[in-house]
């Protein structure tokens, strides 16, 4: 997708300057459209709003207040002297933040978003996603901003202030490029189930899919030389024939969390723009608010007006936002009605001070996606076990976060599939640069 060329809805109305690239798409009169976009995410925390990740300044010290303020700086000395072992995300957090900024920030939300308390879950996922950011990573930061003479850093992941967005959401990325495939001649079937993954030897030899159409399912069997998967590890070794028992058992016991948004309409946010960031209608200037607060169970909402304003049919007077929900599938919340899912949200909302009343709603919609997060714990430990299983077949790819059970950003998922199509091109056996992205000690997407 082209890059934009031009100001976007909102760039105009407001007179904010952006960065466009010379002969870039005019996203007022064209739809293919990467816009740039800054990111501003917040965290809320007993009814104050902290920046995402925190940063050492007056807004924190003030919501903190002086002596939270003291008790973390010295927690975070104690963690600088006294390193504990890294056993569990918890030793990993504490480690890079203190004790009294984890309890603060990191164990609600883990213990929110993964349904189990950081001493249960493996350091892994702290490496993979917070990779270096710690406070340490954050001084510097703060230094480089203040000194920009200084030779140029290497700028953590999660400090990254702007990024490409298209022009209605991520989905149009992949629409756009279901449509460049077909254009140069290959085929996508939708509505199919793969019911058995046949294997001969070390290779994949074919899938048998269940197919549903014209109100009738027909199952069909399809053939390959290569098969790249990006459904998830656990499916895709259970739906083998011939499995080893230890394997199978490994796979079996692959954890997720599963994930439930419900997006409603707002004719009014009730949070005051206390920035100095301008915004349509001055509503906050967020992407994503991540809820650290234990007393809801939201764990995070997108604002999409401030990803993009060609999202919402009329940005000036509306407010769409995304109210995010983790949740195990089949338990109490998952089996929630979509009415009853939207109840909850509001009445959350209004507990937080984000709207006054169920009258501020116009609308409401609600979606659920299985298996959305791969976990890191119970079997997961001896995962490569079951990577060294699936590499065993040579016409087979893993990629993706859910083909590689790893909790990937978009970015890095995407990676897996472009080393996946550099090893075919290139006749290349081995398959260690595929999974081995997002693994390096830093990260390499610089601002």
């Amino acid at each position: 997708m082209p890059l934009q060329g031009k100001p976007a809805y909102d760039d105009k109305i407001l007179g904010r300057n952006v960065c466009l690239t010379a002969g870039g798409a005019d996203p007022e009169t064209e739809d293919l459209v990467l816009l740039t976009r800054k990111r501003i995410s917040r965290i809320y925390y007993k009814n104050n709003f902290f920046d995402y990740p925190v940063k050492l300044n007056a807004n924190t010290i003030i919501n903190m207040g002086l002596i939270t303020t003291l008790q973390a700086g010295f927690s975070y000395l104690k963690s600088m002297l006294f390193k504990r072992p890294e056993n569990s995300l918890e030793d990993f957090y504490i480690n890079r933040f203190g004790h009294k900024l984890y309890s603060m920030f990191f164990e609600g939300y883990t213990e929110k978003l993964w349904g189990r308390h950081p001493r249960g879950i493996a350091s892994d996922w702290g490496a993979q996603r917070v990779k270096g950011l710690s406070v340490s990573a954050i001084l510097k930061d703060i230094l480089y901003k203040l000194f920009p003479g200084r030779k140029k850093h290497n700028v953590e992941t999660s400090l990254i202030e702007e990024f490409y967005y298209p022009k209605y959401g991520p989905g149009q990325l992949w629409e756009a490029a279901a449509e460049k495939y077909k254009s140069l001649g290959g085929k996508i079937e939708k509505n199919c189930k793969v019911i058995n993954i046949k294997t001969n030897g070390n290779k994949i030899s074919s899938l048998v899919i269940e197919k549903y159409h014209n109100g009738q399912f027909k199952t069909e069997e399809v053939f390959a030389d290569i098969f790249i998967s990006s459904m998830p590890l656990k499916d895709l070794v259970l739906g083998m024939n011939d499995v080893p028992q230890k394997i199978s058992k490994i796979a079996a016991g692959l954890p997720y969390r599963d994930f439930v948004t419900v997006g409603l309409l707002l004719n009014h946010l009730s949070l005051k723009n206390k920035t100095k960031l301008k915004t349509l209608s001055n509503i906050i200037p967020d992407c994503w608010i991540y809820v650290q607060d234990t007393n809801v169970k939201l764990g995070r909402i997108q604002i999409f007006n401030n990803w993009s304003p060609y999202m919402v049919r009329d940005p000036q007077n509306t407010v769409w936002i995304g109210l995010e929900y983790f949740c195990t599938e089949g338990d109490k919340y998952w089996n929630l009605s979509p009415e009853k899912w939207t109840l909850l949200g509001i009445r959350e909302l209004k507990k937080m001070g984000m709207i006054r009343s169920s009258k501020n709603v116009l609308d409401s919609h609600c979606e659920k996606i299985k298996k959305a997060y791969p976990a890191y714990f119970d079997t997961y430990s001896q995962i490569d076990t079951v990577i060294h299983y699936a590499n065993s077949f040579s016409n087979l790819y893993c990629v993706g976060r859910n083909g590689q059970h790893r909790y990937n950003n978009m970015d890095h998922s995407m990676m897996t599939s472009f080393e996946t199509v550099h090893n075919i091109i290139n006749h290349k056996q081995n398959k260690d640069n595929i999974w081995t992205v997002n693994t390096e000690k830093e990260y390499h997407e610089e601002k």
